[in-house]
Parts: structure tokens; sequence; C-alpha cells
């Protein structure tokens, strides 16, 4: 194991994971499964517009000195770009763009891949207690964001969603 493990900090995302599935399946699928395509995509990627928080990252004082600009820096820009391509999603699902179900793709790879490599960057290389302010980040936040992609990968796979309401 990396000399980074940290068992609380292990276990505080492991219940937001399990929270925020628990969450998602019984009160949030229920209503975004219902809405129309467009509306419910719109929805859950407004939820991601918020990613530029990550940028907090590259704020002196946020994080500890110590943190690794490498990795603050590509955690917030990473986050910054998925901030901009759910805001762009949202505007194209809003305007009904003939483009605008391949922009929610790129969006939730992007999305997906950006969470899961900060994650692996942070284990591998990252003691979490450098992360300062930014604990919650990746100790609650992430894992929301992480279970709202899966909803957009479900709407978008889901057979016969291209005939739902537009």
């Amino acid at each position: 194991m990396p000399s980074s493990f940290n068992l609380p900090f292990v276990l505080s995302v492991a219940g937001a994971f399990l929270t925020s599935a628990v969450v998602a399946i019984t009160y949030v699928w229920p209503a975004v499964g219902a809405m129309p395509r467009h509306d419910a995509l719109r929805l859950l990627a407004a939820f991601h517009a918020f990613r530029f928080l990550g940028m907090n990252f590259m704020v002196a004082g946020f994080v500890s000195s110590e943190l690794s600009p490498d990795f603050a820096s590509e955690v917030g820009w990473g986050d910054l770009v998925a901030a901009t391509l759910a805001l762009i999603s949202m505007a194209a699902l809003s305007w009904r763009w003939s483009i605008a179900i391949p922009i929610v793709w790129t969006f939730n790879v992007w999305g997906t891949l950006d969470l899961l490599n900060a994650y692996y960057m942070g284990v591998r290389i990252q003691n979490p207690g450098l992360f300062g302010a930014g604990i919650y980040i990746p100790a609650l936040y992430v894992p929301l964001l992480l279970v709202s992609h899966v909803l957009v990968f479900t709407i978008l796979l889901r057979p016969g969603s291209d005939k739902q309401a537009a």
C-alpha cells in the first residue's frame, strides 16, 4: 500500500460513495429517470457546472504548501474543463442543438476520467492531509459527482431514450 494510505480518509470516501449511491437510487433516479432525456441530462450537467471548485487546489493557503503543484494543477484545470463542458452541455441541451448528445457524451466521459485520474494521482502520490480545506472535495463532492456521472451514462445508454419527449 502507498505510504500515503490513510484508513479514516478511505472510510470517509467509501461512506460518501455508499451514501451517494443510496440517495441517488432512492430519491434522484426515480425523478430524473422519469424526466424527458434532455431535461434530465441538463439537470445532471448543472451539478457539474460547479466543478470550478477544483481550481481551489491551486490557491495558496487552501491546501498545504507541500501539496504537489503538478497534482494541484492537473486537478484544477481538469475540473475547470469539466465545468466548462457541463455548461456547454446545458446550453446545447436547452437550445436543442443537433450535437447536444455528443457534447454530453464528451462532458461525461471527460468528467469521469478526470475524477478517476485525480483519485489515482491522489492515492498514489499524495497524503490526504495535504488537501487542507480541500479535503471535502475528494471526500464528499467527488463521490457525488461520480455517482451522477453514472446516472448520466444510464440515461445516455437507456434503450429508447431518443424517443422521449424533447
